[in-house]
């Protein structure tokens, strides 16, 4: 393998939850909720997908559900489809809906999965080139650089910028182009199964991990660095 591609969210990162967004949310806008109301409106939010990253809607509705299979294809479509969602659960201040999207998008709204680190310095010591390819509607590059992982990624393909989302093959072709790689010897690492998989269309090898909460996946990252040394044909 001459690149490794991974994807953002619960790949690399993994979003604050739910709780943690609306409290940031309420102080920004200096509103006190009782704790039983604030657990409750979180839960709501939670069920109904407003968080991006998070977990996807219990329900979509059904005047969102094409927004929703685009999304990611522009950063107006993005915002549209979360606040759309978010607004399906009452907060004491309309306002309360674009506070909730602007802050999902700040650096401390998301943690790096605990190996992260240690497995993109070591691609770049290895001289494996790493790209970051993830559907999504704003510029993630300022959580890379608040969290130390920039210095190790050399190319970002992010779906809103390119106008197609994963798993149109062309996203992937985009970033082995910009990684001036041949796609038949890049690893694509990510935790959707459909989306993260379209990247076997090209030829490029794809491996799997769990989306979970930081503090239950330590070491999910580790097994790329084996992978990643493995001869051709040696694959699973």
């Amino acid at each position: 393998m001459t690149a490794v591609l991974f994807d953002f969210s619960g790949t690399l990162f993994r979003v604050e939850s739910a709780e943690s967004w609306l409290r940031a949310a309420l102080a920004e806008a200096a509103i006190v909720l009782p704790e039983g109301e604030l657990a409750e409106t979180a839960r709501a939010l939670e069920v109904a997908g407003a968080l991006p990253g998070g977990a996807n809607p219990v329900r979509l509705p059904e005047e969102l559900a094409r927004l929703w299979e685009i999304r990611d294809e522009s950063a107006e479509l993005h915002r549209a489809a979360y606040t759309g969602l978010s607004r399906r659960v009452p907060l004491p201040d309309p306002a309360l809906h674009d506070t909730l999207y602007d802050l999902h998008m700040r650096p401390a709204a998301w943690s790096p999965y605990p190996d992260a680190v240690e497995v993109l310095r070591t691609l770049r010591e290895r001289g494996i080139l790493v790209g970051v390819v993830s559907n999504i509607g704003w510029d993630l590059r300022p959580v890379f650089r608040e969290h130390g992982l920039d210095a190790y990624v050399d190319a970002y393909v992010l779906s809103y910028e390119h106008g197609i989302r994963k798993p149109d093959p062309r996203l992937f072709e985009a970033a082995c182009s910009a990684l001036d790689v041949d796609p038949r010897r890049v690893l694509m690492v990510g935790d959707d199964r459909r989306a993260d998989g379209g990247a076997a269309a090209l030829g490029c090898e794809v491996h799997f991990v769990d989306h979970l909460p930081v503090a239950q996946r330590p070491d999910g990252l580790r097994p790329v660095l084996e992978l990643v040394g493995r001869p051709a044909g040696e694959w699973a």
